[in-house]
């Protein structure tokens, strides 16, 4: 059976555009659930967000989604296995990281 993930396996479509956020969102970033760690762009792994080489944010929910689906995939994981969310973030240019602008998102709210 070929993998396949639905179109909401990391949570409902959004534009940043659209949210009511508390600080401006500079991206759209992987999440694990349950962590404060996000996918990096560059090495395709989970870095925690004060690690200095983090690249966690996407241009779009488009390519944050495709670099999710591509991890579970290269990892023989389902999103059930291992929950991932794509979420507004942004980079603090003062303190030098990503910032998750809902904090750390859990499986169970």
């Amino acid at each position: 059976m070929p993998f396949t993930c639905g179109p909401d396996a990391f949570g409902d479509r959004f534009t940043l555009e659209d949210l009511p956020l508390a600080r401006p969102g500079g991206g759209y970033a992987v999440q694990k659930l349950d962590t404060d760690t996000l996918l990096d762009q560059r090495s395709r792994v989970f870095l925690p967000i004060r690690h200095p080489q983090l690249h966690g944010l996407f241009a779009s929910f488009d390519e944050a989604y495709s670099a999710a689906r591509n991890w579970l995939l290269e990892n023989a994981l389902s999103p059930e296995e291992c929950p991932l969310a794509i979420v507004p973030a942004s980079f603090d240019n003062t303190l030098q990281r990503h910032v998750l602008i809902y904090g750390v998102l859990t499986r169970e709210p």
